[in-house]
């Protein structure tokens, strides 16, 4: 079973209010506690897209908490490969999202397996094979 952090959820996580971090937290913690196999992914495109904020804002502290997260033992970083580029045409066609959210959603579905899809972005909602989570609480 994988566990997969769409960008939203990981700035939640990272850079969210005291409330949110613990919702984000409190959301692993559940599915983690139904799935004790679980394996915790996210894409490479997450990757960039959580590290400009504080490269641009030259906030250290900031981008050394998201280092560290991406540097996690048994977290899983899908990179953009030709197949997922495929597979995120495919539903950049057929479902109209944006082409950020088409790669984050091939990278999930590029690993052919039981997922849930972590986000509070309801485009997601669309996607057929697409099994998508939301925080608890929020």
């Amino acid at each position: 079973m994988i566990l997969f952090l769409d960008s939203n959820a990981l700035i939640y996580l990272i850079e969210g209010d005291a409330v949110l971090v613990a919702q984000v937290q409190q959301t692993i913690k559940y599915h983690i506690a139904l799935h004790s196999e679980i394996v915790i992914a996210v894409s490479s495109l997450a990757l960039l897209e959580c590290r400009v904020h504080p490269l641009r804002n030259n906030d250290s502290p900031l981008l050394e908490r998201y280092d560290e997260f991406f540097s996690r033992d048994g977290l899983l970083i899908v990179d953009l490969s030709r197949n997922v580029v495929d597979i995120a045409t495919r539903i950049r066609s057929d479902y109209g999202l944006k082409t950020p959210d088409a790669l984050q959603a091939a990278c999930c579905l590029s690993l052919q397996t039981e997922h849930i899809f972590l986000t509070e972005d309801n485009a997601f909602n669309k996607v057929d094979k697409l099994h998508v989570g939301k925080v608890i609480n929020s």
